[in-house]
């Protein structure tokens, strides 16, 4: 008789305030994938896919609530608490331009050939920046003078060229054209939306709001958004890339990790964190997904215990 191997985390310190949001790079031409984590520290780390440390990334004065990564992974963006956006030289580690708001940023997002960013928060505002001209004024989605959202944007997302996707406190995803800065669909969901993150391999949002996790297709389309409700609220969630199969969450209500099939039937349970897990998500190659918590720590999960990946040599004992 097999006996599955049980998950043996990698465990990923250096924070010392609450994990606030993962987000891996999209995989590089050499197979590779850098991951950058924020905090409440208010330094964002970069790592190696195998979740070695690369470097921090020092000049915010507040809490980061969200950094991602370009898609070849040279440049970061982040928000913070700070009331300012930052981006990033990945390889250096300076700050290449940093954006005033007049509130907390909560979101950001990197246009695919790095020419632009989005952001939002609690401005209730969604801005896009030009940073071929980074000391020009925003321009600011939606209608002159009117909030872009009745409540704080919890994230932003680019799809495509010219297409950004908002998600708010008021419960709403908003589809923008970002070439004429105007609102083309929506999709009202009863609670605050708690988090969106774009899975660019199966072209889906992964969005939690209340006890529901939702996966909508990207760009509006004739494809039906599959929803599922949980026995808890999830604070995060994110789908297998490559499989499809599965979703993995985290939620505020406990320190468990959970692993669920996409009818919504739980698979696994995986404790390790110390505090309430705030951010989950699915490396590109969906060999890894990894967690962040209130402990202060990064979790990295294999999808395949006991299969030889990065710094797992591969374990026959069962753990």
């Amino acid at each position: 008789m097999s006996i599955h191997p049980k998950p043996v985390p990698l465990v990923a310190p250096g924070h010392t305030r609450p994990v606030t949001h993962l987000s891996f790079s999209p995989l590089q031409d050499d197979g590779t994938y850098l991951l950058v984590s924020s905090c409440k520290d208010g330094n964002p780390m970069l790592r190696e896919w195998t979740g070695d440390w690369i470097g921090t990334f020092l000049g915010h004065k507040g809490a980061v609530w969200c950094t991602k990564l370009s898609p070849d992974a040279s440049r970061a963006a982040s928000g913070s608490a700070d009331f300012t956006a930052k981006i990033w030289d990945t390889y250096s580690g300076d700050v290449l331009h940093s954006f005033p708001h007049n509130h907390i940023v909560r979101t950001v997002a990197i246009s695919p050939t790095c020419s632009h960013l989005l952001t939002g928060g609690q401005e209730k505002k969604v801005r896009i920046f030009d940073l071929a001209r980074p000391d020009a004024e925003a321009d600011f989605l939606g209608d002159v003078g009117l909030p872009s959202h009745d409540g704080t944007v919890k994230s932003v997302v680019w799809v495509g060229e010219h297409t950004g996707v908002s998600a708010g406190d008021d419960g709403i995803i908003k589809w923008w054209d970002l070439r004429t800065r105007k609102l083309t669909t929506t999709m009202t969901f009863p609670n605050p939306i708690t988090s969106m993150e774009l899975s660019p391999q199966t072209k889906r949002l992964v969005v939690t709001s209340g006890k529901t996790v939702a996966f909508i297709p990207a760009l509006p389309s004739g494809t039906p958004t599959h929803s599922l409700n949980l026995a808890y609220s999830p604070s995060s969630a994110s789908v297998h890339p490559i499989l499809q199969d599965r979703f993995v969450t985290g939620n505020l209500g406990d320190e468990w990790v959970r692993v669920h099939g996409m009818d919504g039937e739980e698979r696994e349970i995986l404790k390790g964190h110390h505090g309430p897990v705030h951010c989950v998500e699915f490396s590109p190659d969906g060999e890894v997904y990894a967690s962040g918590s209130g402990d202060g720590t990064i979790r990295l999960w294999q999808t395949t215990p006991g299969k030889a990946y990065g710094l797992w040599q591969g374990n026959t004992n069962g753990g």
